[in-house]
């Protein structure tokens, strides 16, 4: 019988490939609406949930699971404004720290230290996107209409890269 905790963690293989979609949306979004610091901020994200996604396939391989790759939901395209790009984001990051706290309880209840390690990186990594995203609301609320106040801010503070300080995982292929 299969493990819960390697099957959510084929499930969440899907999302992290699903963020990364959602992730170069808003980033497209941003491009066509000439926003390039938010669309060099959304780029970026999503090469870090491409990786992440291949963090946990790696794991799975390393412990001898299979994995297939499966269909993904499709993006949302289409947003009023950075506001509500981040909100977007806010709201799945929100999402996605919920699906890898399940992950974690699972390698607890199965007794499996080893993936209750592998998981403590991610849950770290979901501390520090929660609150990116929570800035990144607060800034675009601050902006109202002007959206280019959301531009200098990123200009000048930089898009809310990691500070896990961490070692991450290993990535099937190699992280970008």
């Amino acid at each position: 019988m299969a493990s819960k905790f390697h099957n959510l963690l084929r499930e969440q293989i899907a999302n992290e490939f699903g963020a990364m979609q959602q992730y170069v949306a808003i980033a497209v979004w941003a491009d066509a609406s000439d926003l390039p610091q938010i669309a060099s901020q959304f780029y970026a994200h999503s090469l870090g949930e491409r990786n992440h996604a291949m963090m946990m396939v790696q794991y799975l391989l390393d412990r001898g699971e299979s994995y297939e790759v499966s269909a993904i939901e499709a993006p949302r395209n289409a947003f009023e404004s950075p506001l509500d790009a981040y909100k977007a984001a806010q709201a799945h990051e929100v999402k996605v720290t919920g699906q890898i706290e399940a992950l974690f309880h699972a390698a607890r209840e199965e007794n499996d230290p080893l993936g209750e390690q592998f998981i403590l990186w991610f849950l770290r990594e979901q501390v520090e996107e929660v609150a990116n995203m929570d800035t990144m609301v607060t800034i675009a609320e601050r902006a109202g209409d002007n959206w280019f106040d959301v531009e200098r801010h990123l200009a000048r503070e930089g898009g809310g890269a990691s500070s896990n300080t961490g070692t991450p995982p290993a990535a099937a292929g190699g992280a970008i």
